[in-house]
């Protein structure tokens, strides 16, 4: 019988990935601590296979990174919020500044380029309200060519993972 397989797009290339690379992936998103014979055990290959498999993936870009979870509040971020970002200007040079300033600004977990009314989503957490006031009036909106700024607060986070297959 045939493997199954399954195309996953990359920036580069599309990448083939077997149910075996699948069944990997599935457990190193659920645990990336897992031992290499741990994975093994688990979709039935000696940890040779396997070590192969996960280098491959990692080469090619499948696997970008392996990250720590960790609990915002515990490390005194408590407070997320969803700002939507409009630009005055939508030249390739003003966006570069404005994605240049974002990377800067330690308070900005993720950014998104978007449709719609509005050009950029960010995720920002702070330990408070007073923090992100301070985040918002002396860091984002001090960025040049900043047209709007529209800030949401989460109030509760009702599922968050990083598994995608």
């Amino acid at each position: 019988m045939a493997k199954a397989r399954q195309t996953v797009q990359t920036t580069d290339a599309a990448v083939l990935l077997d149910t075996k690379d699948i069944e990997i992936l599935r457990l190193l998103q659920q645990n990336a601590r897992m031992s290499v014979k741990e994975i093994a055990d688990q979709v039935l290959l000696s940890p040779t296979p396997v070590h192969e498999r996960i280098k491959r993936m990692e080469r090619n870009g499948v696997i970008r990174s392996y990250a720590a979870m960790v609990d915002p509040a515990k490390v005194k971020k408590g407070l997320m919020v969803i700002c939507y970002v409009s630009l005055k200007q939508h030249s390739k040079n003003a966006g570069s500044r404005f994605i240049k300033h974002i990377h800067e600004l330690q308070e900005v977990i993720e950014c998104y380029n978007i449709s719609g009314e509005f050009d950029f989503m960010l995720k920002v957490v702070a330990e408070n309200m007073d923090e992100y006031y301070n985040f918002h009036v002396n860091k984002l909106s001090q960025s040049e060519n900043i047209g709007n700024v529209q800030s949401v607060f989460v109030m509760g986070v009702l599922k968050q993972t990083p598994v995608l297959v």
